[in-house]
């Protein structure tokens, strides 16, 4: 994509956890970066913990050996895989490894891991919680590793499985980065790597129903305005519940395979809080050396609510009973302090991915406009307590709740057609 366009800010450090006041430790730390800098971590951490500064690398080493193995069997083909379940006999599935690069490659990558087999069943099973109290001592560590173990999902740092999240987070290889102009700009490569290959494609047009031939399989789409498209192959990145339960006919799908689909939980604990500020955020931890001059923690993940590993525990329990939590888990980014074409000379835009908050509001409450508002100001209170004079400097905002990207990623989606 890079030939069509698209150029992306790569960011070190990438990890910032600040400390309120009340946690600024004895002998001064007051705050957790992390990066590619295997020394400057080291030091970083070592402010809370030298056994922790020395574990780390070997954490970190014992992830990516785990990462290698596991990657390639996300590539494996829905054909592939089912061919070596299917396959009754041990000749059967070595035959259908033979057959199959991709099923070579992923049967070698686990076959090497050896004594560190047990490391992964763990990661794939256990709780973030239980891994990394295994390996860490200090909170702020911890909790920080944590936040990669929940992002995005129903789950606390102690729910079983949660591990695996946080091994999911360190695949790819690539390390986290900001694209000039926005997320649309990696769209807008893609949509100009597709067409120089020869697709055409419309937005705004959306589909209503998928066309199949008489033997079952699709055949092409028909659009909300009538028009029919046909076509071998149509592929589908609404969500499962929108493709095959209101662009399918119903009696095309088996019943199991419909219970399948119905089962599956969207439920979403994120609320995005979209700020447009005048000026940076000026954490006490760290203090700006500049009046609104970007430092290096600025271009990172900033961890707010983040000290301690049972916060974010407390704020998902919240959600689960229903309530708001007084203390989100906030996860705040501003890649206008890299990419200037974000924002005007002097502002900057501040993206916060706030959880836990609950789907549905305890008492049948709901998510109006009152509610929305009390939530931001709960948010930027927090973000008061770290980085006083935020609230002041902001000049917009959009609040998006889980009902508001149920709506937006849930029912949309792209159909391509070949």
């Amino acid at each position: 994509m890079r030939k069509h366009g698209l150029k992306m800010y790569s960011r070190n450090p990438s990890s910032y956890t600040p400390l309120r006041e009340s946690a600024w430790q004895k002998n001064g730390a007051r705050s957790l970066t992390l990066g590619l800098d295997e020394l400057r971590n080291e030091r970083q951490i070592a402010m809370f913990s030298q056994k922790d500064s020395q574990a780390y690398r070997h954490y970190e080493e014992k992830v990516k050996r785990l990462v290698t193995a596991i990657e390639p069997i996300l590539d494996l083909s829905v054909a592939d895989t089912m061919t070596f379940l299917r396959a009754e006999s041990v000749w059967g599935k070595i035959n259908a490894l033979l057959r199959s690069p991709c099923l070579r490659k992923a049967a070698t990558s686990v076959s090497l891991l050896g004594a560190d087999i047990p490391a992964l069943y763990e990661f794939l099973t256990a709780p973030a919680s239980s891994i990394l109290n295994h390996w860490f001592e200090s909170e702020p560590l911890k909790a920080t590793l944590s936040t990669d173990a929940v992002i995005g999902t129903m789950t606390g740092p102690y729910t079983p499985g949660s591990g695996y999240v946080l091994l999911h987070h360190m695949m790819g290889g690539t390390g986290w980065s900001y694209p000039k102009g926005g997320m649309g700009a990696v769209t807008q490569a893609m949509a100009a790597a597709a067409a120089s290959y020869g697709a055409h494609i419309f937005t705004n047009v959306e589909v209503s129903r998928i066309c199949l031939n008489g033997d079952g399989q699709a055949a092409g789409v028909v659009t909300s305005e009538g028009r029919e498209i046909k076509a071998t192959i149509v592929m589908s990145n609404a969500t499962p519940y929108v493709t095959f339960q209101k662009l399918l006919p119903q009696a095309a799908l088996p019943e199991k395979f419909q219970a399948a689909i119905e089962s599956i939980n969207y439920a979403s604990p994120i609320t995005k809080i979209n700020v447009a500020v005048n000026k940076l955020p000026n954490f006490l931890a760290d203090p700006c050396e500049k009046e609104n001059e970007p430092m290096p923690l600025h271009q990172c993940t900033i961890h707010v609510n983040c000290e301690n590993t049972e916060i974010i525990n407390q704020s998902y329990n919240c959600a689960l009973n229903g309530d708001i939590s007084d203390r989100p888990m906030i996860e705040m980014v501003i890649p206008s302090s890299v990419d200037p074409t974000l924002a005007p000379p002097g502002c900057h835009v501040c993206l916060l991915f706030t959880q836990y908050t609950p789907y549905h509001l305890r008492n049948g409450a709901t998510w109006d406009d009152k509610t929305k508002e009390n939530y931001a100001k709960q948010v930027f209170s927090n973000i008061e307590e770290y980085a006083p004079g935020f609230t002041d400097s902001i000049i917009g905002m959009e609040v998006l709740t889980p009902p508001d990207l149920d709506e937006i990623f849930g029912l949309t989606g792209g159909v391509s057609l070949a």
